[in-house]
């Protein structure tokens, strides 16, 4: 039973753009929310990989590769590459961003409107020729498809002093086949996020982030809920640590079947690099098995500037910065 709970909330997600996971919470909110483009004193390129049920054959798998940086006073860009495969299902993407940021003029804090729209190409595969089943059927194990799609998001951001929201809409035009029962009717696959936090730093050793993410999925009425807490601790001049809490649970009353999951996630800032482990385990007496998530995020930070600096380093910004323009 929960296999079918997990596999169905991949379909749906493997059917628009890049799944909704905790990953946003290792410097990497740009995959999540495209308003997030040019956010920050400098370009980010971020590669990340994620194997789920380590262990098991065909298991979900998801690599990224993304950059966004600010190339003028107001404009953003953004690019994601990414791969994503479960089972006999797979689908490869790319993922370009504008993002256009109204700066209200403050010198000492970020003051900031965003918006952004990101358009995307999918190319979707099935190949069901090693398929297993007892009495062999063609109709099944014969099955090979690939399809293409193009899809938008939009996104809306506001940062002010070390506080920031997100809202995101996601999968605005596409309106996927139902392959699997061959009617071929429209699907409405449009997921809402809904993210806001603060950033609190207290000097210039340690600061927490505490913050909040809602999710809304139109096919399904799903409501999901993430709460999240992250702490940062500064070793010496040129390394930061962060260590992060991710708490994620379906509003819906679905019982033992509710997701519900619990995703660590540590992660060491030193120079221009970053690199972060993240682990998440599902909660509950229903479950696929006793083994978790797993997913390793390697960046480094580019054409950095000067920071605004109040006695710490906002999250927005990267930690160190080597030019003072």
């Amino acid at each position: 039973m929960a296999l079918g709970l997990f596999l169905n909330l991949d379909s749906v997600q493997a059917q628009g753009t890049l799944p909704i996971y905790s990953d946003y919470l290792s410097d990497n909110i740009y995959l999540v929310h495209p308003s997030a483009a040019g956010i920050g004193n400098s370009g980010k390129l971020r590669l990340t990989h994620r194997q789920q049920w380590t262990g098991n054959s065909d298991a979900p798998s998801l690599q990224t590769l993304s950059f966004h940086n600010r190339f003028s006073e107001k404009v953003g860009l953004g690019a994601i590459l990414f791969n994503d495969k479960n089972g006999y299902h797979s689908q490869i993407g790319f993922q370009a961003t504008y993002a256009y940021h109204l700066n209200f003029g403050r010198d000492d804090a970020l003051d900031q409107l965003s918006f952004a729209l990101s358009a995307s190409y999918i190319q979707n595969s099935v190949d069901q020729r090693n398929f297993i089943i007892t009495i062999p059927d063609p109709a099944i194990s014969q099955i090979v498809e690939s399809d293409s799609y193009f899809n938008t998001d939009f996104s809306i951001a506001y940062h002010g002093l070390d506080g920031f929201i997100y809202f995101t809409a996601k999968n605005l035009l596409l309106n996927a086949q139902d392959n699997e029962n061959r009617d071929y009717r429209n699907i409405n696959l449009r997921r809402y996020l809904l993210n806001a936090g603060y950033f609190f730093g207290w000097g210039k050793n340690f600061q927490i982030e505490p913050s909040i993410m809602f999710q809304y999925v139109g096919r399904t009425k799903e409501k999901l809920i993430d709460v999240n807490t992250k702490l940062y601790k500064t070793f010496g001049e040129n390394k930061r640590g962060f260590l992060a809490l991710s708490y994620r649970r379906s509003l819906d009353n679905n019982g033992t079947q509710a997701l519900n999951q619990i995703t660590p996630i540590l992660g060491l800032e030193f120079d221009r690099f970053l690199v972060s482990y993240t682990y998440t385990h599902q909660l509950g007496s229903v479950v696929f098995q006793n083994g978790g998530f797993h997913q390793f995020t390697l960046g480094i930070n580019l054409f950095s500037k000067r920071a605004r600096d109040r006695g710490y380093t906002p999250n927005y910004n990267q930690f160190m910065y080597k030019s003072d323009n």
